[in-house]
């Protein structure tokens, strides 16, 4: 069953650690966005291989946006 993978916070997507096709482990660094000058890492939630990558870097991204997919 695919895992959605929301944003925590409002901001810009500063980089992107992970790409489809990918296998990540749960607390792995997918993207991280930055707000008010700060890096916010967003961590998988558990583990899995990605299946979509929602956004692109430099992209906003509202809280709660899902900016991946794990399968």
């Amino acid at each position: 069953m695919p895992t959605n993978v929301p944003a925590h916070i409002t901001g810009t997507v500063w980089k992107i650690e992970k790409q489809v096709g990918d296998e990540v482990a749960e607390g792995d660094v997918i993207v991280i966005l930055e707000s008010m000058k700060m890096e916010m890492p967003i961590e998988a939630p558990g583990g899995g291989i990605i299946k979509e990558i929602r956004v692109k870097e430099g992209q906003a991204v509202d809280e709660g946006a899902v900016v991946a997919v794990i399968g």
